[in-house]
């Protein structure tokens, strides 16, 4: 039931008080409207008693205790979904901004979801593949997973996010599948960078299975904190009534996370590390635990968050946290990166924790866990014999360790470095991984089985 206040404590910022307001609840939508009848929707972000702070999804110019009316909705947060969002663009509070109509649907979806019982949930099994080489054959993403994509500034996680938009296929027990759509939230993004997935969309004619919610770095930040909700609630609304297999990416949680904080200073709590708040791992955690699969859906979400570390820092806060959460991580190089290597993964931080399940003999191929370990074990002694030849200089390297330079070379410039517009493969991957790992002489494959190096090794 809607209610009306007209008296206001406060208008400050994005920030409206009032006082003696009864029976509304936390995160309840409101109406704000002034006397030249320009509204704007809020949110209750406190409730203090009688007493309620509104949080305004935009300025609150030209608005003020005298002019200023409130009304109460008596609902959460909630968006309109059909399989009609297919092809569509909104922004980040779920409005359209693609001049295509508003969406028309029977019902409406609340932003935050509901959790999924862990009863519920089927253990992720299938793996979908990017066609990056790197990705594929080290750091295999699973239907249903969260795998995160920790960069750094100026490096090209976005063409590597457009990239695996546009090449991703999922099997399911073996078989291909066709229903396979792609959300893709931008928080916070520069106009040029939403420009950029738009056209990448476009030209890998994809658009028709990609819902974008973009939320631009000068939208109101209470918008910021919504986009990945909407996001996710579209994800979900797909798998689990559509029977689609969801991809969900999203650029940049770290904006997130400092609208996060920004909003928590206005409330005026108390912060944590950094200036963050407390609810920090939580928060972080209602939003990565919506991916999933159920026992009795056929759809499924799988999530690929994609975060900028402030200095390249891992420790940092949000990268941090994530990493507790999630199943793993893909971590970029600024060092891979500034030798023209791309996709600049570096694959000795990355890993898939799921990866284990999803692979070899009926998923992938039988020799896709053995060569992924032997890949590992084999870069992990290149970097010891990268350390030493600095003390001694490369001439006086042992011929054992001269092998494994070589090794390091081939690993770096043939199988991790892929063109942008390359798709290999599983089959393509693990034939180069073969390829890659006959530089070195058998007695060092001590993570192959004798067969395998028979039937493979070319």
């Amino acid at each position: 039931m809607k209610k009306e206040y007209l008296v206001l404590d406060k208008v400050e910022g994005a920030l409206i008080e009032l006082s003696k307001v009864h029976a509304v609840g936390y995160g309840e939508i409101v109406q704000v409207e002034n006397n030249l009848g320009e509204k704007k929707l809020g949110r209750v972000i406190k409730i203090d008693g009688d007493k309620v702070v509104v949080q305004v999804f935009g300025s609150t110019l030209g608005h003020s205790v005298e002019n200023t009316k409130v009304s109460f909705e008596g609902r959460p947060f909630e968006i309109p979904l059909s399989k009609d969002i297919l092809g569509r663009t909104f922004n980040g509070v779920g409005m359209p901004i693609d001049n295509g109509g508003d969406i028309y649907a029977d019902k409406f979806y609340n932003v935050n979801g509901r959790p999924i019982n862990p009863v519920s949930r089927e253990y992720p099994r299938d793996y979908i593949q990017t066609g990056i080489s790197s990705i594929d054959g080290l750091i295999t993403l699973i239907r249903g997973q969260k795998l995160p994509i920790f960069s750094g500034s100026g490096l090209p996680h976005n063409e590597l996010a457009a990239q695996i938009v546009r090449q991703a296929k999922i099997k399911v027990k073996g078989e291909e599948r066709d229903n396979f759509s792609i959300v893709f939230a931008a928080i916070g993004v520069k106009h040029d960078e939403a420009f950029f997935f738009k056209e990448a969309f476009k030209k890998a004619g994809v658009q028709n299975k990609v819902v974008m919610y973009i939320n631009y770095a000068d939208d109101p930040i209470m918008e910021r904190i919504i986009a990945p909700r909407a996001a996710l609630t579209a994800a979900e609304y797909l798998a689990f009534e559509e029977n689609q297999h969801v991809l969900v990416i999203m650029t940049d949680i770290t904006s997130y996370g400092e609208a996060l904080r920004e909003v928590s200073s206005l409330r005026e709590e108390v912060p944590s590390r950094r200036g963050y708040p407390g609810y920090l791992y939580s928060d972080l955690a209602s939003l990565y635990e919506r991916a999933g699969m159920l026992k009795d859906r056929e759809g499924s979400v799988t999530l690929i968050p994609i975060l900028t570390m402030p200095n390249d820092d891992i420790t940092h806060p949000i990268p941090d946290l994530t990493g507790y959460i999630t199943e793993g991580q893909i971590v970029l190089s600024r060092e891979l990166h500034q030798k023209n290597i791309y996709p600049p993964i570096n694959v000795l931080p990355s890993l898939s924790r799921l990866m284990k399940d999803g692979i070899g003999e009926g998923y992938t191929r039988e020799d896709h866990p053995d060569v992924s370990n032997q890949l590992f074990s084999a870069y992990s002694k290149v970097q010891e014999v990268r350390a030493l030849a600095q003390i001694v200089g490369e001439d006086d390297l042992s011929d054992k360790d001269k092998k494994y330079m070589k090794f390091g070379e081939s690993f770096e410039e043939n199988f991790v470095t892929q063109s942008y517009v390359e798709n290999r493969d599983i089959e393509n991957t693990l034939e180069l991984s073969w390829k890659t790992l006959s530089l070195l002489s058998q007695e060092e494959l001590d993570r192959l089985k004798p067969a395998l190096i028979e039937k493979y090794m070319k």
